[in-house]
């Protein structure tokens, strides 16, 4: 009962995801992230331990339909869950278990998942998909957020949303973008909220504003934004 898009951008190698769903904190089980290697989406009846593992065969070179087919093989109950994958070259790969309800199902191309399960149709999942590619050019967590709010606005789940996040990492281990929303009337708007308020601070993941580090990312922000 929830749908997510999970993407890397093609330009600065960036990973994330934008989540949301009828139970709460769904961000602190779903969504897995390793900067450089990949990123793992384990969603419906949720094994968060799926998460790790599919990390750690990123991490040992493994591609991202390998990797999905040793967390299929390794798991009992993955008839029951949904899962998607997406390797540090952009490759990606989802899983639809035989035993989900309704729609359920995901749109997989190069450096990108968008998908779902009970979801009101799969107009959820496509529109997700069309709003990723309507803004391309823009940062990576701008278009994942107008996606998920386009997969909102096209039915969501069956149910309605009470939780929602959006996650992106960069090259650091700590995330770029770290944002949650639980227990919610509208967790996505609030997402839209609590995102507006963060984006002046990002400057300050690649150091002080006017006080470059010794890698020059204040520039490297600068020029991202177009701004140089």
């Amino acid at each position: 009962m929830t749908f997510a898009i999970a993407a890397r951008c093609a330009e600065t190698g960036r990973l994330g995801v934008a989540i949301s769903t009828r139970s709460i904190a769904v961000s602190s089980r779903c969504p897995f992230i390793a900067p450089g290697l990949g990123l793992v989406v384990t969603m419906q009846r949720t094994d968060p331990r799926l998460g790790p593992l599919g990390l750690k065969l990123l991490g040992l070179g493994y591609s991202a339909q390998k990797t999905l087919n040793e967390i299929a093989a390794s798991d009992p109950g993955i008839e029951h869950r949904q899962v998607c994958v997406i390797d540090r070259d952009g490759n990606a790969a989802a899983r639809t278990g035989a035993k989900h309800r309704v729609w359920s199902g995901a749109f997989v191309e190069k450096n990108l998942v968008a998908m779902g399960n009970n979801l009101a149709s799969e107009k959820t999942a496509a529109d997700m998909r069309e709003a990723w590619h309507a803004t391309a050019g823009k940062p990576l967590e701008e278009r994942l957020l107008t996606a998920l709010e386009a997969g909102r606005d096209a039915g969501g789940q069956n149910g309605g949303q009470h939780s929602a996040g959006l996650h992106s990492y960069d090259r650091e281990i700590y995330a770029y973008v770290d944002l949650r929303v639980d227990e919610h009337a509208e967790p996505v708007a609030e997402l839209r909220r609590i995102y507006e308020a963060q984006k002046p601070l990002l400057p300050y993941y690649y150091g002080r504003p006017g006080q470059p580090d010794e890698y020059g990312r204040e520039e490297e922000w600068l020029a991202r934004q177009g701004k140089s």
